[in-house]
């Protein structure tokens, strides 16, 4: 294992989109026979900006649309919780008073999860970043908000003056503001595939707009393959990876555009106010998606060959990095689809 000081020294902080919370529709369900007795079940519903699918394989429909309701019954609650666009959310209630007593439970561990992260890339993940997102979200002209108002929300940010306990969550810093938004999504798709297991769903894919968890096997008792999203949006796919359990999530520069130079993207330094320009897709395989979340957008922010390196420091770790120019860069133990079909089919 490297030794990852010198490379989190590096990371700075980050800034990512929220997500809205609306009502939510009647989902959308496909049911394939897959030989005598088994089926795939695909069901897909919008939710936190993107649409949430899952597919799971059973030998039973009523066991698996049981589970799949009641998974999406506890996104719709964690939802409600960490949004900052929920009047009546947790985080929004932290946010306008400074602290929250009685904090939910679920709310108090992923804040404790997003300090870890803060210490793990020396500051580089930062939650405090509200602010600043506030700020660029408010220019309805998508110009450039002035200096002055930019150092006044970058004085703002620093998780290191979070404090959190059991119950209480509060801020030492009057008008800070936090978003769990590079984090929470990552929370809300392993809470669903808990409640997948609890009804005894082994096998099954969730993808929530990029942040995709997999666990057991699909049709053919074959590993599940993931694509890494083509940035460039031409149809094609950097890489493809396959996975029997764990977690992928991706972070780039390619969705959303705070400026009409498209300069300004989704995920900023909050160090400097601008975005950073190395990369323009980072994918992050971890144990879970909590931390494939938070890990794809913090080594985002960092030259390529650096984020590697703080990858292969990283136990249960592994990452696809691709720069502005198409160049990629991989951890040492990523392992495209090919090359694991390939051994495979040796062993």
């Amino acid at each position: 294992m490297q030794d990852t000081s010198r490379t989190a020294r590096g990371l700075s902080s980050l800034l990512e989109m929220g997500f809205e919370r609306a009502a939510p529709p009647a989902p959308t369900a496909v049911e394939i026979p897959v030989g005598r007795t088994e089926r795939k079940m695909i069901v897909g519903r919008p939710a936190m900006g993107t649409v949430v699918r899952v597919t799971a394989m059973t030998a039973s429909r009523d066991r698996a649309e049981e589970a799949i309701g009641r998974a999406f019954d506890e996104l719709d609650r964690l939802v409600a919780i960490f949004s900052r666009y929920e009047r009546s959310s947790a985080i929004t209630h932290l946010n306008d008073a400074g602290r929250i007593d009685g904090a939910p439970p679920e709310l108090t561990r992923v804040m404790t999860r997003a300090l870890h992260y803060h210490r793990l890339t020396r500051g580089g993940f930062d939650v405090s970043v509200a602010p600043l997102v506030d700020l660029l979200q408010e220019r309805p002209d998508r110009s450039p908000p002035p200096a002055p108002d930019v150092a006044a929300a970058l004085a703002l940010v620093g998780a290191q003056h979070v404090e959190v306990s059991r119950r209480r969550i509060g801020f030492r810093r009057e008008g800070m503001r936090v978003t769990l938004d590079g984090i929470a999504k990552g929370h809300i798709v392993d809470a669903f595939a808990h409640v997948l297991e609890r009804h005894r769903i082994r096998d099954y894919l969730i993808d929530a707009g990029g942040d995709i968890r997999v666990s057991g096997t699909k049709e053919g008792k074959r590993p599940w393959t993931i694509a890494v999203q083509d940035p460039a949006k031409q149809g094609r796919f950097p890489d493809a990876i396959v996975l029997r359990g764990g977690a992928v999530a991706t972070s780039g520069g390619y969705e959303h555009y705070f400026d009409r130079d498209q300069l300004v993207h989704h995920i900023v330094d909050a160090g400097t106010g601008m975005s950073p320009r190395h990369s323009v897709s980072v994918s992050v395989v971890a144990p879970t998606a909590m931390a494939a979340d938070a890990l794809a957008t913090s080594v985002f922010l960092v030259e390529p060959r650096q984020g590697v390196a703080f990858v292969d420091g990283l136990r249960g770790c592994e990452c696809l990095i691709v720069d502005r120019n198409g160049g990629q860069f991989r951890s040492r133990g990523w392992r495209s689809a090919g090359v694991a079909h390939e051994a495979e089919a040796e062993a």
